[in-house]
């Protein structure tokens, strides 16, 4: 089959999954991306962007059997915009994110147009995905909840239609493997995220405080994406902890961020926002101990409901029940026993997302839409 994949932000996770799935899909993939920069100039122009590239592609003689794009795309407009023969193809939506649960400092702040894009997107779709349950029940919670302020003419009736068609498909990981024994030396504490305010990286320096203040050693990595104005908090943490950094900021390969993997004892999350939570994933894979909050996509991901041993990597989400979880897994990594008798567990209980499994669930969920609007069509 043939897949026209659309990226108006090919950048973060947006990148990792087109770029996972397409290099292992039994599919063939026409990729049009661009990059990750100014979101909402590329959620306003791709539509017409794209439609262009493609016309000019299919006026070359390039055919397609489905399109596959992600939220950040105008799906609607697009198809408006699309030849003849690309807008009867079958349409599948991947929201990453949506703008309308999407953390804003301040609600103010929140533009509800891209919000209706997502709506009108989805509903343009033949079938709308989300990479984590969690994520498709907040977003049509809210939708509904947004659509009974309209003034006039609530079209409550779409969010049901959406629902209808939407399926929960989570991203594929990259696994990476531990290479040889741990370095001696204290615990090794890894944070990475965002450096942005949802995800709280202010809970997280306060419970190292704490540990310092109880005469804990540890040596402390803080690493991930940053953008213009990162959080004050962060320039601070930089002085405050400064003989304890190993790694700080953005890691510029995948190498670097592997190595940043595979050298911490434990992962820390700290976020108050999170749709799935890959690198929680790619940790937990490469051999680190997830400390989790009790909360968002974490406990679906990790399979909390179904296993009660993955108890162990949860914490209550607080400040204080992180330093408690972390003193704890300081003591063990001094006597050599962080993981006791659960070696390997957490890896076990994300294994499902290593894109050699996810990518075949994902070929064929393509199939099947692609089969479906067929029939439909006859």
């Amino acid at each position: 089959m043939r897949v026209l994949a659309l990226e108006p932000y090919c950048g973060g996770s947006h990148r990792a999954f087109i770029d996972g799935w397409s290099a292992v899909s039994r599919h063939q993939w026409t990729v049009l991306e661009l990059p990750a920069h100014k979101w909402k100039w590329r959620m306003r122009h791709s539509a017409v962007t794209f439609a262009g590239e493609v016309g000019e592609r299919a006026v070359r003689g390039e055919k397609w059997d489905l399109i596959f794009c992600s939220d950040m795309l105008n799906l609607a407009e697009f198809l408006g915009l699309a030849p003849q023969a690309v807008r009867q193809l079958p349409a599948i939506i991947y929201f990453h994110e949506n703008q309308l649960t999407y953390p804003v400092r301040f609600e103010s702040d929140r533009d509800y147009q891209f919000a209706v894009t997502n709506m009108t997107s989805a509903l343009a779709a033949d079938s709308v995905w989300f990479n984590s349950a969690f994520h498709r029940d907040s977003f049509l919670d809210a939708l509904q909840v947004f659509l009974r302020r309209m003034p006039d003419y609530q079209p409550i009736e779409v969010v049901e239609r959406i629902r209808s068609k939407s399926l929960v498909y989570p991203p594929g990981a990259n696994a990476t493997f531990r290479r040889g024994d741990r370095k001696p030396g204290p615990v090794r504490i890894l944070w990475a995220a965002r450096w942005e305010h949802d995800k709280n990286a202010e809970g997280f320096f306060e419970a190292l405080k704490i540990l310092r203040s109880r005469g804990i050693d540890f040596r402390v990595s803080v690493i991930g994406e940053q953008f213009r104005e990162a959080p004050d908090v962060f320039e601070w943490a930089r002085q405050h902890f400064a003989g304890r950094i190993d790694r700080w900021g953005y890691q510029r390969s995948r190498g670097e961020y592997e190595d940043a993997l595979t050298e911490a004892d434990v992962f820390v999350s700290t976020a108050r926002h999170e749709f799935f939570g890959i690198t929680a994933v790619e940790a937990a894979l490469a051999g680190a101990y997830p400390v989790l909050p009790r909360r968002l996509a974490y406990p679906e991901i990790f399979g909390l409901s179904d296993n009660k041993a993955a108890e162990q990597f949860f914490y209550d989400g607080s400040v204080a029940g992180l330093a408690d979880r972390l003193t704890v897994l300081a003591e063990r990594v001094k006597t050599d026993s962080l993981w006791g008798e659960s070696a390997g567990k957490a890896s076990r209980l994300v294994r499902q997302f290593e894109w050699d499994a996810v990518s075949q669930a994902l070929d064929d969920a393509a199939e099947q839409v692609r089969s479906q609007h067929r029939a439909i069509r006859i």
